[in-house]
Protein backbone atom coordinates (compact mmCIF):
# COMPACT_ATOMS: atom_id res chain seq x y z
CA UNK A 1 0.00 0.00 0.00
CA UNK A 2 1.62 3.24 -1.48
CA UNK A 3 0.59 6.35 0.65
CA UNK A 4 1.42 10.01 -0.71
CA UNK A 5 1.32 12.99 1.43
CA UNK A 6 0.71 16.07 0.94
CA UNK A 7 1.26 19.26 3.07
CA UNK A 8 -0.12 21.72 0.90
CA UNK A 9 1.57 25.24 0.87
CA UNK A 10 1.20 28.50 -1.71
CA UNK A 11 5.48 28.85 -2.17
CA UNK A 12 6.36 25.45 -0.80
CA UNK A 13 4.27 22.31 -0.74
CA UNK A 14 5.77 19.42 0.69
CA UNK A 15 5.02 15.87 -0.39
CA UNK A 16 6.17 12.36 0.77
CA UNK A 17 5.59 8.71 -0.21
CA UNK A 18 5.69 5.31 1.94
CA UNK A 19 4.98 2.07 1.41
CA UNK A 20 2.85 0.07 4.48
CA UNK A 21 3.07 -3.65 4.31
CA UNK A 22 -0.38 -5.39 4.00
CA UNK A 23 -0.34 -7.34 6.98
CA UNK A 24 -2.12 -6.06 9.15
CA UNK A 25 -0.21 -7.92 12.14
CA UNK A 26 2.73 -5.45 11.35
CA UNK A 27 2.57 -2.21 10.27
CA UNK A 28 5.93 -2.13 8.87
CA UNK A 29 6.52 1.63 7.57
CA UNK A 30 8.93 2.24 4.46
CA UNK A 31 9.87 5.60 3.62
CA UNK A 32 10.12 5.45 -0.36
CA UNK A 33 10.38 9.49 -1.37
CA UNK A 34 9.75 13.07 -0.13
CA UNK A 35 10.30 16.38 -1.34
CA UNK A 36 8.94 19.73 -2.09
CA UNK A 37 7.19 21.75 -4.66
CA UNK A 38 8.69 25.31 -4.48
CA UNK A 39 6.71 28.30 -6.26
CA UNK A 40 8.23 31.52 -6.86
CA UNK A 41 6.89 34.35 -4.15
CA UNK A 42 7.13 37.23 -7.24
CA UNK A 43 5.05 35.11 -9.76
CA UNK A 44 1.15 35.46 -9.27
CA UNK A 45 -0.79 32.72 -7.74
CA UNK A 46 -2.63 31.73 -10.62
CA UNK A 47 1.04 31.24 -12.09
CA UNK A 48 1.79 29.44 -8.64
CA UNK A 49 -1.56 27.12 -8.40
CA UNK A 50 -0.59 26.20 -12.09
CA UNK A 51 2.35 25.19 -11.25
CA UNK A 52 1.19 23.58 -8.58
CA UNK A 53 -1.60 21.76 -9.97
CA UNK A 54 0.95 20.47 -13.18
CA UNK A 55 3.82 19.08 -10.80
CA UNK A 56 1.37 17.20 -8.49
CA UNK A 57 0.23 15.52 -11.64
CA UNK A 58 4.24 14.35 -12.50
CA UNK A 59 4.27 12.97 -8.75
CA UNK A 60 0.93 10.92 -9.29
CA UNK A 61 2.09 9.94 -12.69
CA UNK A 62 5.21 9.03 -11.50
CA UNK A 63 4.40 7.41 -7.80
CA UNK A 64 0.77 5.97 -8.43
CA UNK A 65 -0.44 6.11 -4.84
CA UNK A 66 -3.01 4.26 -3.17
CA UNK A 67 -4.12 6.77 -1.25
CA UNK A 68 -3.58 9.81 -0.38
CA UNK A 69 -2.81 12.01 2.48
CA UNK A 70 -3.52 15.93 2.82
CA UNK A 71 -3.37 18.37 5.60
CA UNK A 72 -6.69 20.22 6.58
CA UNK A 73 -6.73 24.00 6.76
CA UNK A 74 -7.23 24.72 10.34
CA UNK A 75 -5.77 28.95 10.56
CA UNK A 76 -3.92 31.17 8.53
CA UNK A 77 -1.90 34.44 9.71
CA UNK A 78 -4.24 36.84 8.23
CA UNK A 79 -7.05 37.24 5.47
CA UNK A 80 -4.67 36.97 2.20
CA UNK A 81 -2.99 34.36 3.40
CA UNK A 82 -6.49 32.22 4.24
CA UNK A 83 -7.61 32.68 0.45
CA UNK A 84 -4.07 31.61 -0.96
CA UNK A 85 -4.47 28.53 1.18
CA UNK A 86 -8.10 28.28 0.34
CA UNK A 87 -7.25 27.92 -3.51
CA UNK A 88 -3.88 26.13 -3.21
CA UNK A 89 -5.93 23.58 -1.55
CA UNK A 90 -8.74 23.53 -3.58
CA UNK A 91 -5.94 22.73 -6.24
CA UNK A 92 -4.24 19.95 -4.37
CA UNK A 93 -8.17 18.89 -3.86
CA UNK A 94 -8.61 18.44 -7.56
CA UNK A 95 -5.29 17.34 -8.95
CA UNK A 96 -5.88 14.39 -6.28
CA UNK A 97 -9.44 13.85 -6.76
CA UNK A 98 -8.52 13.47 -10.41
CA UNK A 99 -6.08 10.13 -10.14
CA UNK A 100 -9.69 8.31 -8.79
CA UNK A 101 -7.32 7.21 -5.31
CA UNK A 102 -9.02 7.74 -1.90
CA UNK A 103 -8.64 10.81 -0.50
CA UNK A 104 -8.00 11.47 3.24
CA UNK A 105 -7.34 14.41 5.39
CA UNK A 106 -6.08 15.12 8.94
CA UNK A 107 -5.60 17.89 10.73
CA UNK A 108 -2.31 19.35 12.11
CA UNK A 109 -3.66 18.02 15.39
CA UNK A 110 -4.53 14.42 14.56
CA UNK A 111 -0.79 14.81 12.39
CA UNK A 112 1.30 15.37 15.68
CA UNK A 113 -0.64 13.24 18.24
CA UNK A 114 -0.19 10.25 15.55
CA UNK A 115 3.29 11.12 15.47
CA UNK A 116 4.68 12.65 18.17
CA UNK A 117 2.18 11.98 20.60
CA UNK A 118 1.24 15.70 21.45
CA UNK A 119 -0.70 17.43 19.65
CA UNK A 120 1.01 20.81 20.26
CA UNK A 121 4.10 19.52 19.31
CA UNK A 122 6.50 22.17 17.19
CA UNK A 123 8.03 21.64 13.79
CA UNK A 124 11.36 20.69 15.22
CA UNK A 125 9.96 17.69 17.07
CA UNK A 126 7.60 16.14 13.82
CA UNK A 127 10.86 16.63 11.96
CA UNK A 128 12.40 14.43 14.47
CA UNK A 129 10.21 11.95 15.17
CA UNK A 130 9.49 11.80 11.59
CA UNK A 131 13.20 10.96 11.09
CA UNK A 132 13.66 8.28 13.62
CA UNK A 133 10.66 6.50 12.61
CA UNK A 134 11.78 5.87 9.50
CA UNK A 135 15.28 5.64 10.11
CA UNK A 136 15.74 8.48 7.68
CA UNK A 137 19.26 9.87 7.73
CA UNK A 138 19.45 13.16 6.13
CA UNK A 139 18.05 16.41 6.18
CA UNK A 140 14.00 16.90 5.54
CA UNK A 141 12.67 20.11 4.81
CA UNK A 142 9.75 20.98 7.49
CA UNK A 143 7.56 20.62 4.49
CA UNK A 144 8.77 17.75 3.63
CA UNK A 145 8.72 16.09 6.91
CA UNK A 146 5.27 17.32 7.52
CA UNK A 147 3.72 15.82 4.12
CA UNK A 148 5.88 12.44 5.77
CA UNK A 149 3.85 12.79 9.15
CA UNK A 150 0.72 13.07 7.73
CA UNK A 151 1.26 9.60 5.63
CA UNK A 152 2.27 8.27 8.77
CA UNK A 153 -0.62 9.29 10.58
CA UNK A 154 -3.11 7.66 7.73
CA UNK A 155 -1.05 4.72 7.88
CA UNK A 156 -1.42 4.50 11.26
CA UNK A 157 -5.20 5.44 12.03
CA UNK A 158 -6.44 3.90 8.26
CA UNK A 159 -8.59 0.66 8.65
Amino acid sequence: MKILGIDPGSIYCGYSLINVSPNPYSKKIDYMSSGRIAMSAKNPLHERLKTLFTTLNEIFAEYKPDEIAIEKMFFAKGTKAAISMGHTRGVVLVAAALTGMPIFEYSALQVKKAVVGYGKADKNQVQSMVAQILNIRHKLSSDSADAIALAICHAHTRR
